[in-house]
């Protein structure tokens, strides 16, 4: 018989996902479920939990997953389930009455712009502090009424799941997101149809989904370029976070920045301040010109008044090297039309991002922002310091003691990052107002009449917490790269709750000093292996996959903890992401960071720990310069003693030691007869009551609304007034001023008798009269003071003292300065003039000067 051939095509399949029918009584959970107010109000969690807490733990927290994969069993069990339903109805009228309440309009409105942004571990378009940072910000202006809404990027992989080989390599897995299994939305037309932004790119267009994720009375939208409209090229703009070449994070940046302006555009957004975090969203602006130019017929240095006179910028680096710099090439390739559209040349253009303009140095972003925005952040005191020093050659005049760049301390929103054990202890033993007033410290206070016993069962449930969760997540991972089951079981037994646990997580950059602990392994042994008082350290991070240095401190740390000295007392945690982070920072009992000085511009895992009773151990540097309180935590001196950082580390590392055998672990286990330090608990207490209350986010979120939102408001009102009059007017000043700057000439320099050397208290008398020519403008002298400094070989700015204008005779200007020297030395002084308008907010916003001498 003749076998037939067999005649089939290939099989065609479709994807087809299957979800649970949700009855019309239970409709009100995908509206609970479609806003992230759950992620920080407990109630809605546990709600959620409790539906089905098996299906809550494989979705790793995600409501919309949870309900779409309800059996429909389980369905039938809650609708016959009377107080479950009263519960929902409960959460529902809760959520109702926050989300039904009107943005608070006597503040003022934002337009927020970030790269990543961290609201929850579902959501994967984070990667660190800078994302949280922002996640934080979104949650608390919602609780504080603030009329915001936030742009970014809706990344397909975000960014990376971290794992470990056997030989304790990092693996970045690239996970895709589902978007449709995500508490987000897509935004429609007035028509029904999914919304598309054409974003013109140099050469073509690049399409754009926006999706919503409703953050309680905040709107974030995202941009998603992984859309059919695209070709593959286009279509990888959104797939990593921080992925990709040079090229990609240009693109990216365009589309955040432009692509985000002309969303908001398209949306009929306007908001008062326009505020980049980070210099990731600057060119905002660059679009913010293009608008005011093209639809308001300004000029472009008339516009350029106007875009400065509403907008912040918030830097998070503390060293050059962390911006971002553009080639000149690519920049041409991307921003070559706008040069046009602004009706400048594209010399003037690419200079607005450079230090030195008219150099070959390339385009930075944060140079670019910093041109652009009237003012200027860094997220801690010190960093405030630092970033003025790093940000100084661009006014070249001034010291860095003189600069507009002003400082606002990170916070942390604490209904998120506060246990649901502490969160209801606090609302039990505070006042009502607590949540709406964090900043009052008289509030906190109460913390430290409460039993000491009560502190210690919720700080010992919170550590078991940690404990079982670790066991629960990680057994399985650890059998597979531990290569010696034995070796796991001994790990999850040696995990002791009664030892000292102390906490270790961040990014794992060099700078961060992981590898700290690990200088004297010998003494570390003995630490940690002490029967009497045992101590257990767990550390957890994620290094960038292009960070060698870092990947190798991670592996360093995995080979010590499976050295048999260490085994279960040195933990490695991998995939430090939210939900890791939250067990971790209210579980242990001291959080470590060690960075070098002073590269820590904040961090927050710290104050996130001080929210649950966590004691801090770090240097002072960052946050920590500020909150540090002896008898309530421990701290290395924000001094260097060495310039070679060896021999610090070295240094440092013997301190961390010494106060962890004298000062830290008597302490622990000071026990009286119920199985407590009182001593401990007292620490807590200080802790929690003179640190904890300053640094919330409703703490920082006031302090941008007093320090930076509240002016640029009124000044851009002014300058838009009668047709931006004003903003006319200053164009046109500095356009005389530029005109004519090196034309004025001094006449008389009278030093007076004795003033070259002065004697302490006596009053000398500086005369200068200056001739403008033809400059119009009025001018201001002023005498600056400078004192030698041994300590770093360069002159300290001491202060500077304005000459009055006395007299006025044509161009003629006199000045008049009575100096009294009160402080005795070896000084040096200078004269510098400068242009003078009242109009202006600051020096450095139209940065001319002259030095001048007798």
């Amino acid at each position: 018989m003749k076998i037939q051939s067999r005649n089939s095509n290939e099989a065609i399949w479709q994807d087809m996902f299957s979800q649970a029918n949700l009855p019309a009584q239970l409709e009100t959970l995908q509206e609970l479920a479609a806003n992230l107010w759950w992620t920080w109000n407990h109630e809605g969690a546990e709600l959620f939990r409790y539906l089905d807490p098996r299906l809550w733990n494989l979705t790793e927290g995600n409501p919309v997953l949870l309900l779409q994969k309800l059996s429909n069993q389980r369905i039938e069990e809650i609708l016959s389930d009377s107080a479950l339903l009263a519960q929902i109805n409960y959460v529902y009228n809760q959520y109702k009455s926050y989300i039904e309440q009107k943005p608070n309009e006597s503040k003022p409105s934002i337009a927020y712009f970030s790269m990543e942004y961290g609201l929850t571990n579902i959501l994967k378009i984070y990667s660190g502090g800078l994302g949280i940072l922002a996640g934080d910000y979104l949650k608390e202006a919602s609780d504080s009424n603030i009329d915001l809404t936030a742009v970014g990027l809706l990344y397909r992989h975000g960014y990376f799941t971290q794992s470990l080989s056997m030989e304790g390599n990092q693996i970045a897995n690239y996970e895709s997101q589902d978007f449709k299994l995500l508490p987000i939305t897509r935004v429609m037309t007035d028509a029904g149809e999914p919304m598309i932004l054409d974003v013109p790119f140099s050469e073509h267009i690049v399409h754009t989904a926006v999706w919503k994720v409703n953050v309680g009375r905040i709107s974030l939208y995202l941009m998603d370029t992984d859309i059919p409209e695209n070709g593959e090229w286009d279509r990888n703009i959104t797939d990593l976070l921080y992925g990709g070449d040079w090229e990609n994070r240009m693109k990216q940046e365009y589309l955040l920045g432009i692509g985000g302006i002309l969303l908001l555009n398209k949306m009929g957004i306007k908001k008062q301040v326009y505020h980049c975090n980070e210099g990731h969203a600057a060119f905002i602006n660059v679009q913010r010109l293009v608008d005011y130019i093209q639809n308001d017929n300004l000029e472009f240095n008339e516009a350029l008044e106007v875009v400065r006179a509403s907008s912040l910028y918030t830097v998070h680096t503390p060293v050059p090297a962390g911006h971002d710099y553009f080639d000149e090439s690519l920049l041409m390739k991307y921003m070559k039309t706008f040069p046009d559209k602004l009706g400048i040349g594209w010399q003037e253009f690419i200079d607005m991002g450079r230090e030195n303009p008219g150099s070959s140095e390339k385009f930075c972003m944060s140079t670019f922002a910093l041109n652009t925005c009237q003012e200027a952040n860094g997220v801690s005191l010190i960093h405030g310091r630092v970033s003025r020093q790093m940000f100084a050659p661009l006014w070249k005049g001034y010291f860095p003691e003189e600069l507009h760049v002003g400082h606002v301390t990170n916070g942390v929103h604490m209904p998120t990052w506060t246990a649901t054990e502490f969160k209801k202890y606090f609302a039990n033993i505070f006042v009502k107002e607590f949540v709406t007033d964090q900043s009052n410290d008289k509030i906190w206070d109460a913390i430290q009449l409460v039993p000491d016993s009560e502190i210690w069962d919720i700080r010992k449930t919170l550590k078991n917490k940690l404990i079982s969760y670790i066991k629960e997540q990680y057994r399985d991972n650890w059998l597979k790269n531990q290569g010696d089951p034995v070796k796991v079981v001994a790990i999850l037994e040696k995990m002791n709750p009664n030892a000292l646990l102390i906490g270790f997580g961040r990014r794992f950059a060099t700078y961060k000093r992981a590898h700290l602990l690990f200088n004297d392994l010998d003494r570390l042994a003995k630490i940690v292996n002490n029967e009497k008082f045992p101590v257990q350290i767990v550390y957890t991070g994620k290094a960038h996959p292009a960070d060698g240095g870092g990947q190798g401190l991670i592996k360093h740390i995995v080979e010590i903890s499976r050295r048999p000295e260490f085994l279960g007392k040195i933990i490695f945690l991998e995939n430090y992401d939210m939900r890791l982070a939250r067990r971790l920072i209210s579980g242990v009992d001291v959080w470590l960071n060690t960075p070098t000085r002073p590269l820590e511009a904040s961090g927050t895992s710290g104050e996130k720990a001080e929210m649950n009773g966590v004691l801090n151990f770090s240097v002072l540097d960052g946050w920590w310069y500020e909150g540090y309180k002896k008898g309530a935590g421990w701290a290395l001196t924000e001094k260097r003693t060495y310039d070679n950082q060896a021999y610090q580390d070295q240094l440092d590392a013997a301190t961390i030691y010494h106060i962890l055998e004298d000062e830290v672990i008597p302490l622990y286990y000071a026990k009286n007869e119920q199985g407590y330090s009182p001593e401990w608990i007292q620490y807590i207490k200080n802790s929690i009551s003179q640190i904890a209350p300053h640094f919330t986010m409703k703490r920082m979120l006031d302090d941008y609304i007093d320090k930076f939102y509240t002016k640029l408001t009124t000044r851009s009102k002014s300058l838009h007034d009668n047709n931006f009059r004003e903003a006319k007017d200053i164009a046109l000043w500095k356009k005389e001023v530029e005109a004519n700057w090196s034309k004025f000439e001094v006449v008389d320099f009278n030093y007076g008798d004795g003033a070259e050397h002065p004697i302490v208290g006596q009053n000398y008398k500086i005369k200068i009269v200056i001739d403008r020519k033809e400059l119009k403008s009025m001018l201001g002298v002023e005498a600056v003071m400078l004192r030698d400094n041994p300590d770093n070989q360069k002159d300290e700015f001491l202060y500077s003292m304005p000459f009055k204008v006395v007299a006025e005779e044509g161009s003629l200007l006199h000045f008049e300065l009575n100096m009294v020297t009160t402080e005795y030395g070896r000084f040096k002084v200078g004269f510098r003039v400068y242009p003078f308008n009242d109009k202006l907010p600051h020096r450095m916003d139209f940065a001319y000067t002259k030095w001048i001498a007798p």
